[in-house]
Order: structure tokens, then C-alpha cells, then sequence
């Protein structure tokens, strides 16, 4: 372990840079800087561009109508009470236990048959 400033240092960080440094302080050259901020930059354009597009297509208006559409209608819905979705939540739990006994009794039985056939 190393200690820094009488502090114990499990993980190897530095002080500089700590534990996910900028790419300028990763880099071993200028070029390598370069470069990762230049792919930062055609990052940000991609998402820039995108959002222009969709903005520019009216799709960000259709999402927004989409989700505010689904919140009226689910505001018509009626939900079940508290009672009725523990016994919905026993019955499925007991029901995913008898389809889990089941398909292990069928796997045990099925492996006994191929053990007997093959001797």
C-alpha cells in the first residue's frame, strides 16, 4: 500500500490527475491531446447534429405529444388496490415455484431414463 501525506492509498490514485484523469494529463504528446479532444468535438457535432434534425423534423414535438398523451390515458386507468396486488403477487409467486418443481422433476426424470438407456 502506498501513503500519501500519511493518508493509505488502496487504489494506486495519484495526486494528480486522480483516478480518471483529462486527456491532456494522460497524454504523452501534444498530437495525442489533439486527437482526443478532436474526438470529443465530433462527439458533441454527432449529438449537436441529431438534435437539430430531430428538432428541425418536428420528432422532439411527437415525442413530447407521445408522452403527454400516455399520462392522460394513464390517468384513466384504474390500478389495483394494495390487497389485490399481493394476492397477484402470491399467486405469481406460487405459481413460478410450481413451474420450477416441475421443470426440475422433469429434467431429474429425463436424465434417470438417458443414464438407464445409455447403461
Amino acid at each position: 500500500m502506498v501513503y500519501r501525506d500519511g493518508l493509505e492509498n488502496r487504489y494506486g490514485l495519484t495526486a494528480i490527475g486522480g483516478s480518471n484523469p483529462s486527456p491532456s494529463a494522460n497524454a504523452e504528446t501534444w498530437k495525442e491531446t489533439v486527437d482526443s479532444y478532436v474526438k470529443l468535438g465530433i462527439g458533441v457535432a454527432a449529438v449537436g447534429a441529431t438534435f437539430a434534425f430531430l428538432w428541425r423534423g418536428g420528432y422532439l414535438l411527437r415525442i413530447s405529444n407521445y408522452v403527454s398523451e400516455t399520462r392522460e390515458e394513464l390517468k384513466k386507468c384504474t390500478w389495483p388496490s394494495v390487497d389485490e396486488l399481493k394476492g397477484s403477487t402470491v399467486a405469481v409467486m406460487i405459481t413460478l415455484a410450481l413451474l420450477g418443481a416441475f421443470t426440475i422433476g422433469v429434467d431429474v426424470v429425463v436424465s434417470y431414463v438417458i443414464r438407464f438407456i445409455l447403461g
